[in-house]
């Protein structure tokens, strides 16, 4: 039995356990958002915990612990210049873990797991997207549109639907 045998396994061994934890970390802070498994996202909570409040100190040794444990100077630079005076008042309770649905595969439980405060960084994004996606349906638009004029100039017949076809 597995009684007070403290800590998430989560199928590793220890340096690959380490890494994975790693990198969820150094991606949650870059994204704010990030879509994992239960068991992932609640292993996750602890480390994300603590480098929020080391961000939150905001001293030369706790950048340098911080930047010994995440992956990129990115996540580092932004822990500390947003992520840390964001939670400045805060005692702790830093993310949130919603349960989204499962695997198709093997019907792990997936969840999203966030920092509170992230929804309208969040909501730009879409936002950022959603421009991003309606300019190149404009553009493809403006093309085809283009392409159909110069055919009609050539005195061709337009090509039908699925005209790819040779008889």
């Amino acid at each position: 039995m597995r009684h007070k045998v403290a800590g998430w396994k989560l199928g590793r061994n220890t340096s690959h356990r380490r890494s994975l934890l790693r990198n969820l970390v150094t991606s949650l802070i870059l994204e704010e958002r990030i879509e994992t498994t239960v068991p992932k996202a609640k292993a996750l909570r602890p480390n994300v915990e603590k480098m929020i409040t080391l961000g939150k100190r905001g001293d030369l040794a706790a950048r340098r612990q911080a930047a010994a444990y995440l992956m990129t100077g990115a996540a580092v630079d932004k822990l500390f210049d947003t992520i840390g005076p964001r939670f400045g008042d805060r005692q702790g309770g830093y993310t949130r873990i919603i349960r989204s649905g499962w695997n198709k595969g093997d019907g792990a439980d997936k969840a999203f797991i966030e920092l509170l405060g992230s929804e309208a960084v969040l909501d730009e994004k879409r936002q950022k997207r959603s421009e991003a996606r309606s300019k190149r349906a404009a553009e493809t638009r403006k093309a085809m549109e283009e392409a159909e004029a110069q055919a009609r100039q050539e005195g061709g017949v337009e090509p039908a639907e699925g005209g790819d076809k040779q008889e």
